[in-house]
């Protein structure tokens, strides 16, 4: 009898992932499907380093960090319509949970989709917020946190530099989280991360090590305040936000629009109006030597930044501002009606926003002060603008009060893009004495979920008042929340060799979909394991009576159906899609329709049908 494939109810698997892109830069170094490294050293020569001391950051729990990135996740994210705006259209995603798992989770469906990614992680000031990354039970760690499981569950809490390895702790969170984000990137796709003088060293290692030192882009300073607060005499003002690319060779950063200050060195003019001026004689990176005749007849030599003809068109065009009085020397004219912008520079002052004004922000919004510092949207914008192009994917997985989620909202609603955000944060729980608590707030995720409604509130008022033409801004966001999986899936680790365990968890795979999960619930968690996007359109159709989920235009139909047909098997086939997966449960006990069901796929073409 044909067997049916299953589905893969895990999320994607790292290792498969790293070796095939090793075996397709080195075929010749398999055997067998292993990784014959004497082979590898051969063929790499003498770029291998063999010997123990060598260049490198390294530290306490290393080690463990690669067995969290190559361990599985096993969880669901659940969706959740009634915290949602415009569930159905929207393209918007908002995530609650641990974000490793959800990064874990993300793998298969936004493997190299995502353009930019912005972080403002935990500084490690010891007060911070760390995440307790256990890589054989993350999940139930985090479902205890949760209260969603009823045992006693391990604390997360503060790092705290009394406690030792402080450090250690902060690089055993980061490491796992930033090596599975750069998976998600585009190949052109750039990360750019907040961090202040008590890990940037670290942060700055880490990333050489994940991304590839040639691959950084940017260390940015910002100043973060428009106070000076004195600690011990100097008045600390900054913090950092650092910047890789998956490939440098690739990215491409955007200009931003002209600052006021800027926008003064446009200060000449002529009848084609006011412009600046370009240097043109540059001996020190000038690479066209020839001699050059001023409007008074003085020769010039060179070199210069233009060719010889390029040089004589700008002149006949009207295009060289010449100094007058001594030395007599030509200028390129650029005008500011021509203007695309400047390019961005590694320092943003305050006119990029402080964090005063980013609790003000969000104390506008909801009237009180819920939220202590967070970023001003005005500065995640800057980033997202450069990064970014109308139609990209933006990630932040420490999304706090979600102000990237807002700086998306508002740029899209100002240039007529259709960015779209995926917001992952912890749903840590607020201080009880804290006013947000006492309002109702119980997690920070709670108030982010409620800014970026606000936030909708906010532009679709402006829009209906006309203060903005552009109206198919997507204001709108979709919540799933992370969620042990709506099957029991089997885990041969979990399982004790005693023939008792074996016949219980047997039994329990007889009925393995969680009685209290959703159509939506299962809807999503086939969708996710199957590699596609959590916004992917979905259409519910009728054949031969039952109901059927066309995905993505009929690319795969899904089938939650309990008891399946012939003919409605047939129907499926005959639409043709390119993956078909049903129930395992409406095959039950009918060997002969498992047999038909193989056959009926095959004949129409179709070879990736599966049961779940």
């Amino acid at each position: 009898m044909p067997k049916i494939k299953k589905l893969d109810l895990r999320s994607m698997d790292i290792i498969i992932e790293q070796k095939e892109i090793l075996r397709q830069l080195f075929p010749e170094v398999f055997t067998e499907s292993k990784i014959d490294f004497e082979k590898l050293k051969l063929a790499l020569g003498e770029v291998i380093e063999v010997g123990k001391e060598r260049y490198g950051i390294t530290w306490p729990g290393k080690a463990d960090c690669f067995k969290i990135i190559q361990s599985s996740s096993i969880g669901t994210l659940k969706p959740c319509r009634k915290e949602s705006v415009n569930f159905d259209t929207t393209e918007n995603l908002f995530i609650e949970g641990d974000n490793l798992e959800v990064l874990k989770l993300l793998q298969k469906s936004y493997y190299g989709k995502i353009k930019m990614i912005y972080i403002d992680p935990p500084y490690n000031t010891g007060n911070d917020f760390i995440y307790p990354d256990d890589y054989k039970d993350n999940l139930t760690t985090y479902l205890q946190y949760t209260g969603q499981v009823d045992a006693e569950g391990k604390k997360f809490s503060t790092n705290t530099d009394t406690e030792g390895r402080f450090h250690s702790k902060w690089l055993n969170m980061m490491y796992p989280r930033l090596f599975l984000a750069k998976n998600l990137l585009r190949d052109d796709g750039v990360i750019f991360i907040s961090i202040d003088d008590n890990e940037v060293t670290n942060l700055r290692k880490i990333c050489d090590e994940i991304f590839g030192e040639e691959n950084f882009v940017i260390s940015c300073t910002w100043r973060k305040t428009d106070n000076q607060p004195n600690i011990g005499n100097i008045a600390r003002v900054k913090e950092y936000i650092i910047g890789y690319t998956k490939n440098i060779n690739l990215l491409q950063l955007n200009k931003v629009a002209l600052t006021e200050r800027a926008k003064k060195e446009y200060r000449y003019s002529d009848n084609k109006g006011k412009f600046r001026r370009a240097i043109l004689l540059d001996k020190t990176r000038g690479r066209h030597a020839y001699d050059v005749i001023t409007p008074s007849g003085k020769v010039l030599s060179g070199p210069w930044m233009k060719k010889e003809d390029e040089l004589k068109e700008m002149d006949k065009q009207g295009k060289i501002y010449w100094t007058s009085g001594g030395q007599e020397q030509p200028y390129g004219k650029i005008y500011l009606a021509e203007s695309e912008g400047q390019i961005a520079n590694d320092f943003l002052g305050i006119e990029y926003g402080t964090n005063q004004q980013g609790s003000l922000e969000v104390e506008k919004l909801f009237k009180h002060r819920y939220f202590d510092f967070p970023k001003p949207s005005s500065m995640i914008k800057h980033f997202v603008t450069i990064g970014t192009d109308e139609n990209d994917i933006i990630l932040d997985f420490f999304a706090g009060s979600a102000t990237t989620a807002h700086a998306v909202l508002d740029l899209n609603k100002e240039d007529g893009g259709n960015r779209k955000f995926i917001m992952v944060q912890l749903p840590e729980i607020c201080n009880e004495n804290s006013e947000a608590y006492k309002a109702g707030f119980k997690t920070i995720a709670d108030i982010g979920k409620e800014r970026i409604r606000r936030v909708i509130k906010k532009i679709r008022k402006e829009i209906d008042q006309t203060l903005f033409k552009n109206n198919k801004t997507d204001l709108g966001f979709k919540v799933f929340k992370l969620h042990k999986s709506n099957f029991k899936i089997w885990d041969a680790e979990e399982i004790s060799p005693d023939k008792a365990s074996i016949e219980k968890q047997l039994e329990l795979h007889i009925d393995h979909i969680d009685h209290k999960a959703s159509q939506d619930d299962i809807l999503y968690e086939i969708l996710l394991k199957a590699g596609f996007e959590l916004t992917t359109k979905i259409e519910k159709i009728e054949l031969t009576g039952k109901a059927v989920y066309s995905v993505e235009g009929g690319a795969m139909l899904i089938c939650l159906e309990k008891e399946l047909t012939k003919e409605l098997i047939k129907a499926m086939a005959e639409k043709q899609p390119s993956r078909v997966i049903c129930l395992d449960l409406g095959l039950a006990n009918n060997d002969q329709l498992k047999t038909n069901a193989v056959q009926i796929m095959k004949s129409k073409g179709i070879d990736d049908f599966r049961t779940v």
